[in-house]
């Protein structure tokens, strides 16, 4: 199968209209009170790799719903007014991310070209992410 437009088009279009920041750039930002990281990645990710520290985490399958302020989703970080600084593993689904968050009308949005592995390559505190338990259940014992 021939696809019309892949994964790569995909982000190069989104990257031609969205703001992007190099790592150390996201690095020089991180304890801005004016910038807010927000770590897209699976929860899964976030527990074998770490995390930045003081980052958001807004699963990318959620995004949306918890931007959106009619959503019953919502979540008022998103209605902050900060600038949000998406990130990804390696930039591609942050790329897309901040396309759709932009398009939506949230605003400022950039991401991390290259990801939280452009961060941790560029010296970025990490630090681990405790597996947690989902919500609602019991604790073992």
């Amino acid at each position: 199968m021939k696809l019309k437009k892949t994964v790569k088009d995909l982000c190069a279009a989104a990257e031609s209209e969205i703001e992007t920041w190099d790592a150390a750039t996201a690095i020089a930002r991180q304890n801005d009170p004016d910038v807010q990281l927000v770590d897209i990645r699976d929860v899964r990710e976030l527990w074998r790799e770490g995390g930045i520290p003081g980052a958001l985490h807004a699963p990318r399958g959620m995004l949306e719903f918890w931007v959106d302020p009619d959503m019953s989703y919502a979540r008022k970080e998103f209605q902050s007014g900060k600038r949000f600084v998406f990130f990804c593993a390696g930039g591609l689904r942050s790329a897309l991310a901040t396309k759709a968050v932009q398009d939506m009308g949230l605003s400022p949005v950039c991401h991390i070209r290259g990801g939280f592995a452009a961060w941790k390559e560029a010296g970025g505190a990490t630090a681990p992410v405790e597996q947690k338990p989902p919500s609602g259940s019991k604790k073992p014992g």
